[in-house]
């Protein structure tokens, strides 16, 4: 075990430098796409999409991470969704990426903050979020809705944080009071896996096979406010459905 541990620190050294090797690679190349795509990138579906290509390609040449998404092709990728995804790992964010749909993501304001990073990502107009305060999840919320009435896509993880352990924590109300405002289905998507490759608080990876399995949509024509905290509870009750279906050891 100590062996492997410390071929895992230099190698996990390696793809850390890899992964910020990207983000230098990728600053002038989003501003380019970015110039060269704006007047007919309004809502930003385009340079979205170009930069979290990044994140694919990081996920890519990680030798310590095996990915692989199911029931993707149940979505029509044109159509605004509100994605709601358990969150167990840094991890989960560049699986996600790989589905083949632009998604504007919610992410902790601080994360806007890092040098580059946080530029790319205003630029492909992600959503940065203040954890605790309300003015800034109203805002945000405000933000998320005119993305989805623009046509685009958000992702949310609405346990609010990274689950310690990997189990499905309880899921707040905003994602669905969001859906519902906006006339928007909400689609749950499982995440298996992805708890063992990265742990919290960890930077050392570890060899895993993460699946993000995209469920049937929820529809939310003709609910109002009231029930988004049901709404939310029928996500829930089928991401932990199929967590626990991928977990049996017969689900291979």
């Amino acid at each position: 075990m100590l062996r492997k541990r410390w071929v895992a620190l230099p190698l996990s050294a390696l793809v850390w430098a890899a992964f910020v090797l990207i983000v230098l690679l990728w600053t002038p190349a989003v501003l380019a796409f970015r110039l060269a795509t704006f007047p007919k990138d309004r809502n930003r579906r385009r340079v979205g999409r170009f930069f979290h290509s990044a994140a694919v390609l990081a996920g890519s040449i990680n030798p310590f991470w095996t990915f692989r998404i199911l029931g993707a092709e149940g979505v029509d990728p044109e159509a605004p969704h509100v994605f709601v995804a358990n969150h167990s790992s840094f991890t989960d964010v560049f699986l996600l990426a790989r589905l083949p749909w632009e998604m504007k993501w919610l992410s902790k304001k601080s994360i806007f903050r890092v040098p580059l990073l946080g530029w790319l990502l205003r630029i492909a107009g992600d959503v940065p979020i203040v954890r605790g305060d309300k003015e800034s999840a109203r805002e945000a919320s405000a933000r998320m809705r005119r993305i989805l009435e623009s046509g685009v896509s958000v992702v949310l993880f609405p346990e609010g944080t990274r689950s310690a352990d990997g189990s499905l924590g309880e899921f707040r109300d905003g994602a669905f009071r969001l859906a519902i405002e906006a006339g928007a289905d909400v689609v749950p998507i499982a995440i298996l896996g992805a708890a063992r490759s990265l742990p919290k608080r960890s930077v050392v990876f570890r060899p895993t096979t993460a699946v993000a399995h995209v469920l049937p949509s929820l529809p939310t024509s003709g609910l109002s406010a009231d029930d988004a905290r049901g709404l939310g509870a029928a996500a829930r009750e089928r991401i932990q459905a199929a967590l626990d279906e991928q977990a049996r050891p017969s689900a291979a």
